[in-house]
């Protein structure tokens, strides 16, 4: 389960809203080893496509970098889907290197008529896509 602030939830989100109709892309830090989504970090979706995105290869070495320098690692990494519903593609499996990481997709169409996005996580181990509860809470 992910269990993730209503903040961290509504930055992702907005990132997603504010990129659209190009992908959103970006992580969530936290504490090494705690499992706990702490400290939002947007990134810039370097294919600028709507069906694509990449992280900057210099931007994501420096990231690492910062990581290691605050004992910080990915807990979360999302991306947005601007016209399909919010599952992983075959290209989005391909790309899943962090196998302790939850892997967030925020789906900016209204695919399912429950309104306008839809926040969705998955685990992403050895190319099995295994869908996780998220719990969002106040603070």
């Amino acid at each position: 389960m992910l269990t993730i602030s209503r903040t961290l939830h509504d930055h992702i989100v907005a990132h997603a809203r504010a990129d659209h109709p190009d992908e959103a892309c970006g992580m969530v830090a936290g504490p090494e080893g705690t499992g706990r989504p702490e400290r939002f970090i947007p990134m810039l979706n370097a294919a600028r496509s709507p069906t694509f995105y990449e992280f900057d290869s210099g931007d994501l070495l420096k990231l690492y970098r910062d990581l290691d320098d605050r004992d910080e690692e990915p807990v979360i990494v999302y991306h947005s889907h601007t016209a399909t519903e919010a599952y992983p593609s075959r290209t989005d499996v391909t790309y899943a290197n962090e196998p302790g990481a939850h892997y967030v997709l925020v789906s900016t169409a209204d695919t399912d008529g429950l309104g306008d996005f839809q926040f969705r996580s998955y685990r992403i181990v050895d190319g099995v896509i295994t869908e996780e509860e998220v719990e969002v809470v106040e603070g």
